[in-house]
């Protein structure tokens, strides 16, 4: 019996998010401390203080989901009793230093960066992402190469529940082609921007440059990452598929399908929220999915 940790991505924050962590645990403190100082503004205040709408931004959003995943997987001392890893876009950052391979410093400062990146993408050029459930994979990316605007597929999430990203008007057009072809639901995501598309390739130029100066170890065990859904241990390829992640598509669905085939019968999602303990359960219902925020 294999068991797979895994990490969510930008969506599953909330007000209040790490507060219990940071009142119960010491090292949970010094990690939260740390982490004020590295990024320098308190973090903290807006995790346990903060709205539901000062958690959306984006330079708050994708460390605060970082710092609780990690920290809590570090109270929680999964790692022996994990054989395989994965985490959602953002949550791959989680995965990372979970499996070894990055320091948290060093992973919260990629993820700083990265969530900087991405904003400045967003402001440069309006796009948009959508949700499209209830066609085929397949069926999704027709739409998408009959467009004559930028649109992609971006989530592969689960059968049948696909995210696309691109250009405003190529995104809407999609969303009518969807609908007749008989889509289930089909209708734009509150984002201000077209994650995992091209329209991230100033994000990932800059991000390059951070990941290539930032020293990775081989994890130790394998993590299965986005943009290719198989295992790796080599750091070299690891930080090339995390370079690609942010213009390349997400192939969650692909990813769990690989750790099945690869030997996992259980998941177990660490972090805020229960969004991937779900899309799991969806991808196979045959093999076990928990979370633990």
């Amino acid at each position: 019996m294999s068991k797979a940790i895994i990490f969510p991505g930008q969506g599953s924050q909330a007000p209040g998010m790490g507060k219990q962590l940071f009142e119960d645990h010491p090292a949970a403190r010094t990690h939260f401390q740390s982490a004020n100082d590295i990024l320098g503004f308190e973090i903290t205040k807006i995790m346990f203080e903060g709205s539901a709408e000062d958690l959306t931004r984006t330079s708050v959003t994708q460390p605060a989901i970082f710092l609780h995943s990690v920290i809590l997987a570090e109270v929680l001392n999964l790692q022996s009793h994990a054989q395989m890893t994965a985490g959602h876009s953002l949550g791959e950052f989680s995965a990372l230093v979970f499996a070894g391979s990055l320091t948290f410093e060093d992973g919260l400062r990629l993820v700083s960066e990265r969530a900087q990146a991405m904003q400045e993408a967003c402001d440069l050029t309006p796009s948009t992402m959508a949700a499209i459930v209830g066609l085929a994979d397949e069926v999704v990316e027709e739409i998408c190469a009959a467009i004559n605007e930028i649109v992609v597929p971006a989530n592969y999430n689960s059968q049948g529940q696909l995210v696309i990203s691109g250009s405003i008007e190529g995104v809407e057009q999609a969303l009518l082609l969807a609908k007749e072809k008989g889509a289930k639901i089909a209708k734009r995501i509150p984002v201000n921007g077209a994650f995992h598309s091209p329209f991230m390739q100033p994000a990932q130029d800059r991000l390059a440059r951070a990941i290539e100066a930032t020293p990775l170890k081989e994890p130790i065990f394998p993590i299965y990452q986005n943009c290719t859904a198989s295992a790796e241990r080599d750091p070299a390829k690891i930080k090339e598929n995390l370079t690609k992640q942010l213009t390349a598509p997400v192939r969650w669905t692909q990813s769990i399908q690989q750790m099945i085939a690869d030997g996992a019968t259980s998941f177990e999602e660490i972090g805020p929220g229960k969004v991937l303990q779900g899309l799991v359960k969806r991808i196979d219902a045959s093999v076990q999915a928990a979370s633990r925020s």
